[in-house]
């Protein structure tokens, strides 16, 4: 790309430089040779490589064959301008195209670079590899597992976002099976190995995205499309105007219609084309950057204008991602009173439950009314505050501590109990909260054409189904692994008399393997991961669901803007090469009708970098009179 844009404005000085020597003609025609050289070595070269290597009728080689047909009849300012032309447009493609696009393999860095093998009692650091399975590892709070495996000792809390998209984290005990990848956060962990490093979570993730990358269908542009067609049907009907009719008529020159073949081949130069078209996409690019959305290449632009069929993650993108306090039910306390009590208690915790009663009490914790705190693994908490023995953490804790629960407990979201001085005194309700757009954006995707809405989640199924419910989605898979997800997806992809294509809207690394298998995938950039943002074709940059609509109305404004170009250049072109065929068309006739056509549809094609106003996206952040409790 850096070439290109060197070589350019060099050829396009030497252009300017001929022209102004028009009155000297070997000075001038060295110029033109000179800048033609510089321009269309690799369009020449290209199609030279095509044609050595059987792939003879591409956009190159209608290039060469235009431009050297304006060459032969001595027109070298417009065969410098075309392939100069052209060469923008590439460059602009380049540049859009390479700015957002990164290797999936580099942002993939799940596994742990160690794993700590108990020898004799003593862990030692070795490389995960040499780990067999039924080897004991230890792991420590705020390291990763880097194995599948069995806990044999100890209870803790798992950050199993990276595999499931779970916010809440999940107790691990004696027993438990525990995937590799997950985040240990509270508790010692001792794993028994039951997976060798290359069968373990993370290297099937990593192994589902390179395959589901390479299987992933691409669109061939448009314009590659075309050129198989319309680049042998112009050089054949060329090659028979300059020699049939000299056969077949009586006093026909062949100079005469060798020249008009010529003529022939100048009009048909694809300038309009293969300029226009790839700025459409570029412009389409461009307006979707201004609007929050990167799009990594226009062929997932022109996937995304067909797309019917819409699939969701749900926690971080259909949701925000973080808990709140939705419902206070409390005996004989006061529910402010109930809050306030958790949230002195909870006020040294790092647990994301802890954290949201934090944020609910809505005050800072005077920690010398807070003593003798002890957290439970895998629990909860228990503290004297202000002189009241308080207990806050899940059923089990409470029945654990001799604390009867009532037997009419909801059941649904997720609830933390609270005990005072060991009777039961009420339980505070904390969810995670749809995102306040996420309903204006299911909406918006109804009416720009959608079919299907699904959700694919590694929730629960009582922690999904609201959000489903509340969003009118249409169907909804829950507790699902990157490998389920893959799996669904498959199914969804191979169902009979699909026509549309397949949109899949993610935010976390479990989501990598299906944003990849996806025809168009998109990811969550501003809380979404590293390898979600890689994985997708598309990554919405402040993780608004509106961007979705904006997105969709771009990408067919997009491939509009692009096939009436095409129309018009085509319809234009077949015009003047009839007239050329007929002998009415002079040189300059056919070189305006090219330039003309070209400039027209470039200056359509510049209609893209405008943000369609399908929607007026709101920001995530914003403010929601009623929110949706998960």
């Amino acid at each position: 790309m850096t070439r290109r844009a060197t070589r350019i404005p060099l050829a396009l000085a030497l252009l300017v430089a001929g022209l102004l020597l028009r009155g000297s003609p070997a000075p001038s025609a060295a110029l033109f040779l000179a800048a033609y050289a510089i321009a269309g070595f690799d369009v020449l070269y290209g199609a030279l490589r095509g044609v050595l290597g059987g792939q003879v009728f591409d956009e190159n080689f209608l290039m060469s064959i235009a431009t050297v047909g304006a060459l032969a009849l001595g027109e070298f300012a417009e065969a410098v301008a075309v392939m100069v032309f052209y060469q923008t447009g590439e460059l602009f493609q380049d540049y859009a195209v390479d700015r957002s696009r990164r290797s999936i393999a580099q942002a993939m860095d799940l596994r742990p670079d160690s794993a700590n093998l108990l020898v004799d009692g003593q862990a030692r650091a070795v490389a995960p590899e040499q780990v067999q399975v039924g080897d004991l590892i230890l792991v420590r709070p705020g390291e990763k597992l880097p194995l599948d495996g069995q806990v044999v000792s100890g209870i803790s809390q798992l950050d199993t976002a990276a595999l499931t998209g779970e916010a809440l984290p999940r107790e691990a005990g004696p027993g438990d099976e525990v995937l590799s990848g997950c985040v240990n956060l509270t508790g010692v962990l001792t794993l028994r190995v039951t997976r060798p490093l290359a069968q373990s979570t993370v290297s099937r993730i990593l192994e589902m995205v390179e395959t589901a990358t390479d299987r992933k269908s691409r669109q061939e542009a448009f314009i590659t499309r075309f050129s198989a067609i319309y680049t042998p049907v112009v050089v054949i009907l060329a090659l028979l105007l300059a020699f049939v009719p000299p056969l077949l008529m009586p006093g026909a020159l062949l100079s005469d219609w060798v020249y008009r073949a010529l003529n022939f081949l100048v009009v048909s130069c694809p300038c309009a084309l293969v300029i226009s078209i790839p700025l459409a996409f570029f412009g389409g690019i461009g307006g979707a950057s201004r609007a929050g959305i990167l799009a990594k290449g226009s062929n997932y632009l022109e996937a995304l204008a067909r797309a019917d069929t819409f699939v969701f993650d749900k926690t971080g993108t259909l949701t925000r991602g973080y808990f709140t306090v939705s419902q206070v039910s409390s005996l004989e306390l006061p529910p402010g009173r109930l809050v306030e009590l958790a949230a002195l208690a909870e006020q040294h915790s790092l647990h994301p439950i802890g954290q949201a009663i934090l944020r609910a009490y809505d005050q800072a914790p005077d920690p010398a009314r807070a003593s003798q705190v002890k957290e439970q693994p895998g629990g909860g908490i228990s503290a004297l505050v202000d002189g009241l023995q308080v207990v806050v953490g899940s059923a089990r804790l409470l029945k654990d501590q001799g604390v009867p629960l009532p037997e009419d407990i909801p059941s649904a979201g997720t609830m933390s109990h609270v005990a005072v001085d060991g009777a039961y005194a009420g339980s505070i309700l904390v969810t995670d909260q749809v995102k306040p757009c996420a309903a204006q954006a299911m909406a918006g995707l109804r009416r720009q054409g959608a079919r299907r809405l699904v959700m694919l989640t590694g929730d629960s199924e009582a922690a999904a189904q609201p959000v489903a419910q509340a969003l009118g989605l249409d169907s909804l898979h829950a507790g699902l692994l990157p490998q389920d997800k893959v799996c669904q997806l498959e199914a969804m992809l191979a169902a009979p008399g699909r026509r549309g294509r397949l949109a899949f809207v993610g935010d976390g690394v479990n989501d990598a393997p299906v944003l990849a298998r996806a025809d168009v995938g998109f990811a969550m950039g501003g809380l979404g991961s590293d390898a979600a943002i890689e994985a997708a074709d598309i990554v919405i940059m402040n993780d608004d669901p509106c961007k979705l609509v904006t997105a969709v109305a771009i990408a067919r404004r997009t491939v509009r803007i692009a096939t009436q170009n095409a129309v018009f250049a085509i319809s234009v072109k077949a015009l003047v090469l009839l007239l050329s065929a007929l002998g009415l068309s002079t040189l300059w006739l056919a070189v305006f009708a090219d330039v003309g056509v070209a400039v027209l549809a470039i200056l359509n094609a510049m209609r893209g970098l405008k943000v369609p106003r399908e929607n007026n996206a709101c920001m995530v952040d914003s403010p929601s009179p009623q929110p949706v409790a998960v």
